[in-house]
């Protein structure tokens, strides 16, 4: 092949491959990263710093007590059991984490989001009604009872819930496509934020009386 077309083939290849690529920032894995000038400033980085890897051991990548119900003496009779890189360090840049969710009957797992994950659920024991919200402007609410053995996803970033319909205690185990998802407890954002909401935005926001808002903020 002489120079010239094969400079040309060479110049086609490069510009196909560079057509088919594609990049994009990566996920942020906390709720703030503010970027500073100083590195001595830094107190923390979008993941955790990474061992030595010829340091790792198997306890690194291990957790033991998922077997064990949660405390679900609270006020929305559930506890959801947090496995992520806090809990496993090997869990450091792999994406995931799971959770599970031990719920008294008619217990709830409020509604809620998960900012940097998506949500896979299945039900091991009970019946769980459960749900989520699209986003605006449509909301469609979209929602399923599961049995036991039932699996449900949750999209990312959606309000979603899960509520104990039967009797007896339920149990669910989730994945979640994140190390550290985060979760936003709707009731507790609004009302329960530190400082306060000014009552005249929720008031307006909720189309309440202020009364009610004010009692709702006491009560969160």
């Amino acid at each position: 092949m002489k120079k010239g077309v094969s400079f040309l083939v060479t110049v086609a290849l490069v510009a196909l491959v560079s057509s088919l690529a594609s990049a994009s920032d990566p996920s942020p894995l906390q709720d703030t990263c503010v970027a500073i000038d100083e590195p001595k400033d830094a107190v923390f980085v979008n993941g955790k710093f990474c061992k030595d890897p010829n340091l790792t051991v198997a306890e690194d990548f291990f957790f033991s007590g998922l077997d064990k119900p949660g405390n679900t003496s609270n006020a929305v009779a559930s506890n959801v059991t947090t496995v992520n890189v806090d809990k496993i360090k090997g869990l450091n840049t792999l994406g995931i984490s799971m959770v599970r969710i031990d719920y008294e009957p008619y217990g709830q797992n409020p509604p809620h989001t998960h900012p940097r994950a998506t949500e896979i659920l299945t039900v091991l024991e009970g019946t769980l009604y459960v749900g989520f919200v699209t986003s605006n402007t449509e909301n469609r609410f979209i929602s399923k009872v599961l049995n036991k053995g039932d699996v449900f996803v949750f999209p990312i970033g959606l309000i979603h819930f899960q509520f104990n319909v039967g009797k007896t205690k339920a149990v669910a185990i989730a994945g979640l496509s994140s190390q550290n998802p985060g979760v936003i407890t709707i009731a507790n954002a609004v009302f329960g934020s530190d400082p306060p909401i000014n009552p005249d935005v929720l008031t307006r926001a909720f189309q309440l009386d202020k009364k009610v808002v004010s009692y709702l903020q006491s009560r969160f």
